[in-house]
């Protein structure tokens, strides 16, 4: 008889993330404040390219993609005190990013998240956004 699934208290209990602070997951308002300042400086630059909706996507995305592995999260994410890692807390590599920002770029994957706050995008990628 397999087990029941585990009731968590807070998001990110089942993943062994503290509920406040440092490391726990990162709650919506921060994310969202994230999103905007990358999405808002992927508009910004596609200026240049004359304000195309593909090209501010691919710019979005080629911010993602630059600093998800190397700064362990988008100028956004850092800005609003963020980091994204994976489950087990390593770094994320170079193809898990790839992944996340496609998905990220599709939108639904994004808006749909399960009990610990992860969305799909993250899920499929294995990694997790926390509080620095």
């Amino acid at each position: 008889m397999p087990d029941a699934p585990v009731e968590s208290s807070y998001p990110g209990e089942r993943l062994g993330l503290p509920q406040e602070g440092a490391g726990s997951i990162a709650r919506l308002g921060r994310r969202v404040g994230a999103l905007f300042v990358d999405y808002g400086a992927a508009y910004l630059i596609s200026g240049f390219f004359a304000w195309d909706p593909l090209a501010i996507l691919a710019i979005f995305a080629a911010i993602q993609l630059v600093f998800l592995p190397t700064l362990q999260g988008s100028p956004g994410h850092r800005i609003f005190g963020l980091r994204i890692m994976r489950i087990d807390g390593t770094w994320v590599g170079l193809w898990r990013p790839i992944i996340r920002t496609a998905l990220l770029i599709i939108v639904i994957p994004a808006v749909i998240w399960d009990s610990d706050q992860r969305g799909l995008h993250d899920k499929a990628a294995g990694t997790v956004l926390v509080r620095s």
